[in-house]
């Protein structure tokens, strides 16, 4: 009888309580320890496997001068597409991951996934290279709007692309500048 309300005074106590939870939990850590290891050990294949075949080695594509043909599609769709004017003639000179499927109807609906802008004279704006191969640029455009549209001016990042040297520039991007604007310190 006795050795029973030892036991019982013994979980009354409220620090022998918490030894109890505290040696639980240690328990239960290394419970879970050893499970992790035993069920979930490195399965990988440690032995080495070496081949003949050369590496592949990145070879950067060699910049060069920006050809005069890709300037005039750069500058007609942005008269076009861009500013919302003639919109399905631009359909041609866009490729097709930035029509995203769409049909030379729909296109020509000029709801197009273009962002608008009412841009002016297109022989003002200003054209700053970002990057410029064979086959592929991709421009930084300062845009000056039309004279009353209440916009301000606007850069963009437009980039064309084509198939080989033969084959006709197409703009795959076209996207705005966006900068974050910093809080003021003051």
């Amino acid at each position: 009888m006795e050795a029973a309300s030892d036991r019982r005074s013994f979980l009354r106590s409220p620090r022998n309580q918490r030894r109890l939870l505290v040696g639980a939990l240690i328990v239960l850590a290394i419970g879970i320890a050893s499970f992790t290891f035993v069920f979930f050990r490195n399965t990988g294949d440690p032995t080495e496997t070496f081949s003949n075949e050369p590496a592949d080695i990145f070879k950067p594509q060699k910049t060069t001068g920006i050809d005069p043909a890709a300037r005039l599609v750069a500058g007609t769709f942005i008269k076009t597409a861009v500013a919302r004017k003639n919109v399905d003639s631009s359909y041609d000179i866009v490729a097709p991951e930035l029509r995203q499927g769409m049909t030379r109807k729909q296109w020509a609906t000029g709801d197009i996934p273009v962002v608008y802008y009412p841009s002016g004279d297109i022989d003002r704006a200003g054209f700053k290279v970002d990057r410029s191969y064979a086959n592929e640029v991709v421009w930084e455009v300062y845009i000056v709007p039309k004279a009353g549209s209440g916009q301000k001016p606007t850069r963009f990042y437009i980039g064309l692309k084509r198939t080989d040297e033969k084959a006709p520039w197409k703009v795959f991007y076209w996207a705005p500048h966006y900068q974050v604007p910093l809080p003021d310190p003051g």
